[in-house]
Parts: structure tokens; sequence; C-alpha cells
């Protein structure tokens, strides 16, 4: 699949003087990440534990000293509040007690909170603490500290009594430090070719952090009467229809593309696509290893 200049960074060549020895005990240690990685717990699974567990220990220790337990909510980089992470503390009448970003804060109603795309936060988290189980996880849109498109967040909320009255104690996590999501509508396109727009939905080299992953998902789009100029991919990619029609020459063997259909392009084989129909020719396209500008070769 022909991408974008500037979709991804473009690797260095390796050095053609490596030693092959020196690659071979990379790719073992590689290889014993992946594997650790998969006999352990997911980082999400990790994360969500903590916080349940320390809300739990917050409402041990508001059970154990009441209102006298606050100040030590409010105290940075403690064990309560470090980073992202905090506790807050409401009653379950909506009054906040315990807001440690934002003091200010304490003592509004809060019952009537919603998140970023109207969900009644404030009721939900009050329901939660007075349901039978009297704890659990809600979901919701949150801008993150500085920033001003909201993240999903999940918090957990756990009931408890404080000087005999019923509040809540809750935590959060953002999911995207955890679950990587994107929406086509999020994506950056770049025009090749006319009207053909290439964007990446996936791509290892998109993010900060190792998501241990080694193939990529571009999504094109194929304006009608246009076609991807011939080239060749040294491993194998697999096409997938989302709409429209078309037909791909792999080889000059022409195969013919409808939506809901699967490809596979063998390493090294020509091809080119062409949409021969009335609307967008749209699919994905799905490099093991990830597209790099090296393993493409643009035919004239």
């Amino acid at each position: 699949m022909l991408l974008a200049a500037g979709c991804v960074s473009e690797k260095p060549v390796a050095d053609a003087g490596n030693d092959s020895q020196t690659e071979g005990v990379s790719e073992n240690v590689a290889t014993e990440q992946v594997g650790a990685l998969r006999e352990a717990p997911s980082e999400v699974l990790l994360q969500k534990e903590y916080i349940a567990s320390r809300v739990k220990d917050a409402a041990a220790l508001i059970e154990e000293k009441g209102e006298e337990s606050f100040p030590e909510f409010r105290q940075p980089e403690s064990e309560w509040m470090q980073n992202d992470f905090y506790i807050f503390v409401w009653k379950t009448d909506g009054i906040r007690l315990v807001y440690p970003p934002n003091t200010e804060g304490e003592g509004k109603n809060m019952n009537g909170l919603q998140d970023s795309r109207g969900k009644p936060i404030g009721k939900l988290f009050i329901e939660t603490a007075l349901s039978d189980d009297g704890e659990g996880w809600v979901s919701y849109y949150w801008p993150k500290p500085g920033e001003v498109e909201p993240s999903l967040k999940y918090a957990f909320i756990k009931g408890v009594s404080v000087n005999g009255e019923d509040c809540l104690v809750g935590s959060g996590l953002y999911a995207d430090d955890y679950i990587l999501t994107k929406n086509l509508d999020e994506c950056e396109y770049f025009s090749r070719e006319g009207n053909i727009f290439i964007s990446n939905l996936f791509h290892p080299e998109l993010y900060e952090k190792d998501v241990y992953l080694d193939y990529s998902i571009a999504h094109a789009i194929i304006k009608p009467g246009e076609a991807l100029a011939p080239h060749r991919m040294k491993n194998p990619e697999i096409h997938y229809v989302l709409e429209g029609e078309g037909v791909i020459y792999i080889e000059d063997l022409p195969v013919d593309l409808r939506p809901g259909q699967m490809v596979y392009i063998p390493a090294n084989a020509t091809q080119s696509t062409r949409n021969t129909g009335s609307t967008n020719l749209t699919l994905f396209a799905i490099n093991e290893p990830a597209w790099e500008v090296e393993n493409e070769e643009i035919l004239e």
C-alpha cells in the first residue's frame, strides 16, 4: 500500500556492517520480552486493581478517622495524591467534601455533574455508592489535566460512612493510558496521486510507549476513476474492502473488489488498485512488519 510521506517517521536503514550475531541476540531479547508480557497480567488490570485497592484503603481510613483523614488526601506527593491519582470524597446528597486538584471546589453540590457528553455522572457516582454492592466502576469522558479534548475515564466508587452519614469515596484512571483507541475521524489524511487519501489508523511509531506490536493498519480512500500507482512491498500485505467497487491487479491478474472482501498480496508482488465504481473505494491495508519506506518500491 502506497502511504503518504510524513505519515510515520522513517527509520534509518540498518548499517550494512552490523554483526549478524548481534542482530540475533537482539531478536532473542525481543522474543523473551514478548513472552514475559504474555505471562504477566495486563497493565490495565494491574491499574484497575491498584485504583480499587487505594479507594478501599481510603474508605477504611475514613471509617477509622472520619473527617480527620481528609487533610491526608490533600497532601501533594503523598500516597494519596501523585501525578493524576487522587482521592475524592462526596456526601451522597452531592456535596463534595474532598477534591485535592482544586480545594476551592469543595463544598459544592455535584449532584448535577455531567461529563463532556452529557452523561449524568454525579447521579451515577451516588447511585453506585448506594447500590446493593456498595461499589463499582463508572465510565465517562473528562479532559486530562492541561488538556481540552475529553478522554475516556473510569472511576471506582465505594460507599463509606463519615460520622454516621452516607458518603462516597472514589478515584479514577484514564483509559488511553493503557487502552489505545482511535477513530477514523481523528486520523490525518494525506493526498497522493490526485484524489487518493491515506491515513494511518494504527502504526507503532505513532505512540511514545512500546505497544509490542509490529504491524500497521492504513485507511485508504480512492475516489471514482482513480488508481494507486503500481508498487511492490517486501512483505505480504492484507487488503480489506470497507465500501465501494474496484479491481486490484496482482502481477497483472485482476481481482474484483467488493465490500467485506479480504485480499492477500504476496511479498514482492506488483500491485495496483483502481476504483471502478461511482462512489469512494475505501479499504484497510495491513502490513507486517509495520510499513516502512524502505519496504516499498514505487514502479514507473
